[in-house]
């Protein structure tokens, strides 16, 4: 394991979040489930995927959520401690440029017509056309919220074009959120390590209030609270909405704060907090390579949502 990577562990934001929501004990049971190697058994699961979803700090501290995209195999399992990448992000990811060098690098393999997920964190290195991450965590996420959907056929090889930039969103941007089932999340904890996250539920769970701030609810999950442990001790943060029919996709950085209050939670139904996120910058691509995907089998788990006159 490289020198610089803490053992498997919560971090200090994590174990202030763990008690504000009162999961302390629950969570250090939960403890048990994370690893820092990749047993072989995960091979067929890796080697089904064409989509692998990563968060990195860029090289001016802001942290973003992306999507790497390939033909099933491009994920592979070379040795117990390392997950090969055959992908790279295009040369107008927002991401490209700190991953041509060493970065502490989340990342999230969703078997979506299965609903199950697999987070896998830790130190990337770049390669002849891909990445090596040297694994620190490991471990298989519960599938609630998760849409079960089909992937369609990708053009491998083609190239993505950025649509536009900016600090706010636009109306298109906005109407993409506001019929997600499904988002991103990147963070990041105080000393840097990574992490990207799904976000699950039915269209409209994800408010936009402004052309800079977006809300959601943070419904029940597995207590172990890392993403929310980050925010806490590092506001930064990133998302990723994706246009499941064509792989367009959003990509925002900003800042994220956990709303606590009992009350704001309650006006959302199965919601145990509250999230608030700040638009800082806005990348809006077009992946071609990505697969078109089939309509959504929306997850039991999903709490109602509420029109938001409501």
């Amino acid at each position: 394991m490289t020198a610089d990577l803490p053992p498997v562990g919560y971090h200090e934001g994590e174990v202030q979040a763990q008690r504000r929501a009162g999961f302390r004990p629950q969570a250090s049971r939960m403890l048990a489930v994370i690893g820092d190697a990749l047993p072989s058994g995960l091979s067929r699961f890796l080697g089904a995927q064409q989509v692998l979803f990563i968060g990195v700090t860029d090289n001016a501290g802001q942290v973003w959520a992306s999507a790497l995209y390939g033909e099933p195999g491009f994920l592979t399992i070379p040795d117990p401690g390392m997950l090969a990448i055959a992908a790279l992000p295009s040369a107008i990811d927002p991401v490209a440029d700190v991953l041509r060098s060493p970065a502490r690098l989340g990342t999230l393999a969703v078997d979506f017509p299965h609903r199950r997920r697999l987070r896998v964190n830790g130190r990337a290195s770049p390669t002849d056309g891909g990445l090596l991450l040297e694994v620190h965590q490991a471990y298989g996420n519960c599938p609630q919220y998760i849409q079960r959907r089909t992937p369609g056929k990708s053009l491998p090889g083609a190239a993505s074009r950025l649509l536009r930039t900016g600090d706010a969103l636009d109306d298109r941007q906005q109407e993409l959120i506001f019929a997600a089932d499904t988002f991103f999340i990147a963070s990041a904890s105080a000393a840097g390590d990574a992490d990207v996250s799904h976000r699950g539920g039915n269209p409209g769970f994800v408010r936009v209030e402004s052309p800079t701030r977006l809300r959601w609810p943070d419904y029940a999950g597995n207590t172990m609270l890392m993403t929310l442990g980050n925010v806490t001790a590092n506001p930064a943060a990133g998302l990723l909405f994706v246009d499941w029919s064509n792989g367009t996709s959003l990509q925002l950085t900003g800042t994220a704060a956990v709303n606590w209050d009992r009350d704001a939670a309650a006006q959302f139904p199965g919601a145990e907090r509250m999230v608030v996120f700040d638009v800082a910058r806005t990348a809006f691509v077009e992946h071609v390579d990505a697969p078109s995907w089939s309509a959504p089998d929306f997850s039991r788990f999903n709490p109602p949502v509420k029109p938001s006159g409501d």
